[in-house]
């Protein structure tokens, strides 16, 4: 009897210690299973506000619509700029003043655009430039001081272009062209081409030139042709007083299309190695 009571009382205890550790263990479970959900929730969650702002952040990578005139981009988004030169040749739309420049730009070429006018600030930090090329464009002033500053400049055309005077230019030039524009004599200075020492080639034809300008004489191509000049004299490319002196770099003048009648002046070829191209009766 008493082994007896004793088993009894053994398995109500055993009972109650399994039914307890087993709602431990319940307990234990649904907390740790509700952690589990709300992570996963807080993940969630997370998730979908990132995709939100994402998808209200526009991707850097992705190409941006131009904003604003497109006149108004930069030069090298509307021109082609390679190391050195920058190229505005026909630009659409209408390209009317002189862009803004990289400052290492040694070569500029504008031509057939509509650019109407160049200004002393045009080039006021370009000072490395060699060539400019305005061929085809519309000026119709220049500022004195425009070309001041270019130190470097060896080559310059203004070519078709309706110009009625000529600003002072750089020293160092060899090649000036001026051709097609509406250049009298009045609108350019006595010492305009005084000072060009390296002046090589000199190209005025198609514009209003009553007489012949002073020469360099460095010069050896000059293209008057085309103009209005009746005389010359025996000055204009020798010197009057000097019978022996020979002009030895200048091969080729052009004179044709002018009223002058170059065989009434004579004295004014004796010092060079060929006659002018023109009117001789």
């Amino acid at each position: 009897m008493g082994t007896s009571l004793r088993m009894l009382i053994s398995a109500v205890i055993l009972a109650s210690w399994v039914l307890s550790a087993s709602g431990t263990h319940y307990h234990n479970h649904r907390h740790h299973r509700m952690e589990d959900v709300a992570l996963t929730e807080g993940i969630d969650i997370r998730a979908q506000r990132n995709k939100r702002v994402t998808a209200d952040t526009p991707d850097d990578s992705s190409p941006m619509a131009p904003v604003g005139d497109p006149s108004d981009l930069p030069t090298c988004l509307l021109c082609v700029c390679l190391t050195g030169s920058v190229y505005c040749e026909e630009v659409d739309p209408d390209m009317t003043s002189v862009p803004a420049l990289p400052k290492e730009t040694n070569y500029l070429y504008a031509r057939y655009n509509k650019i109407k006018k160049i200004t002393a600030k045009d080039f006021g930090d370009i000072v490395s430039l060699k060539r400019i090329d305005f061929t085809g464009n519309i000026i119709s002033e220049i500022e004195d001081g425009a070309f001041a500053k270019l130190t470097m400049l060896e080559e310059l055309s203004l070519g078709e272009n309706q110009l009625v005077k000529l600003p002072m230019l750089p020293t160092k030039l060899i090649s000036f062209n001026a051709n097609h524009n509406k250049l009298r004599t009045k609108g350019i200075k006595a010492n305009a081409f005084k000072k060009l020492n390296k002046l090589i080639h000199l190209y005025l034809a198609h514009n209003e030139l009553e007489a012949v300008p002073f020469i360099p004489e460095t010069v050896r191509t000059l293209h008057l042709q085309n103009n209005n000049i009746s005389s010359v004299t025996a000055d204009t490319f020798c010197k009057g007083n000097d019978t022996y002196y020979i002009r030895p770099n200048i091969n080729e003048i052009r004179m044709d299309g002018n009223p002058v009648i170059l065989s009434q002046f004579p004295n004014s070829f004796i010092c060079l190695q060929s006659l002018p191209i023109g009117r001789y009766q």
